[in-house]
């Protein structure tokens, strides 16, 4: 990956503080983006402590903003031309229905909404990349979600589990329909389930609900390498180099249940998203 430039959304824990220093341990320049900048500082410092590696950089980026975004797109498409791999790793999970400050139920507007938008923004960045890839975090809670676009805030019934696998769902039609639109291209998007993995994704960071739980859990679950690895031979291995529009687990391609594999319901995702996003 030596010469390689890697933005890791999420970049400051979990999974992306994991994929982030092995990225970087194995030479590439790589970009954390965080919404917080304490948080960021310390992870930043961390990071470049275990992977040995002074080519690590801290952006701040609000995946619940689309003005944020937009900001942070402009500033690192002008530090950085060329993007080799985007890994869209950052997510939430919120128990109770919360809104993005565009009115758009968290874990729908940060986990699919916000990636949206930012990578769209920076693909130019991608195609300048000799073979540029994205690789898309999504979960098996796929497979119990729906999309409920005539009502994207979840006004008329939220629970945590609805929200998160419709956000998930959205991630592989996503990811289905922009390999698709990139087929001519030498970009490639791909998704992966990176399993059970004991991360503070749930977590309250301001009032610390939720952590103890995760600690008696943590035993159950994979580490954040282990939850990282499927994610990091996609950014990676130059076996994939033509691979797209796939969803992994464990380094292997899966079948898709059949409301992820619809095209028709992704071709409606991605033209829905483009108007609320501002890009259409």
């Amino acid at each position: 990956m030596k010469g390689k430039t890697v933005l890791v959304t999420g970049g400051n824990s979990g999974m992306g503080l994991a994929t982030t220093i092995e990225m970087a341990r194995r030479g590439a320049q790589v970009i954390m983006a965080c919404r917080s900048r304490q948080r960021g500082e310390e992870a930043l410092a961390e990071a470049k402590r275990q992977s040995g590696s002074p080519d690590i950089a801290l952006m701040l980026c609000d995946l619940a903003s689309f003005d944020s975004i937009r900001s942070f797109a402009e500033e690192f498409s002008s530090k950085y031309p060329v993007l080799d791999v985007l890994i869209n790793n950052a997510g939430v999970v919120t128990i109770r229905r919360e809104l993005t400050s565009d009115g758009y139920e968290m874990d729908f507007g940060v986990n699919h909404l916000g990636h949206f938008l930012l990578s769209n923004l920076l693909l130019d960045s991608l195609k300048s990349a000799e073979q540029g890839r994205i690789v898309v975090v999504a979960s098996g809670a796929y497979k119990i979600g729906k999309l409920h676009l005539d009502d994207h805030t979840l006004s008329r019934g939220f629970n945590p589990a609805k929200a998160y696998a419709r956000s998930k769902l959205a991630n592989i039609l996503f990811t289905r329909e922009l390999a698709a639109r990139l087929q001519h291209t030498a970009v490639t998007v791909n998704a992966v389930h990176p399993g059970a993995v004991g991360t503070s994704i749930g977590v309250n960071r301001e009032t610390g609900f939720g952590r103890p739980l995760l600690k008696l859990l943590s035993y159950f679950f994979l580490t954040p390498e282990q939850g990282a690895d499927t994610a990091i031979y996609l950014a990676t291995a130059p076996e994939l180099c033509g691979v797209t529009g796939q969803y992994y687990y464990r380094r292997a391609i899966q079948e898709l249940s059949p409301r992820a594999a619809d095209s028709a319901a992704a071709a409606r995702l991605w033209e829905w998203s483009l108007e609320q996003t501002g890009l259409k």
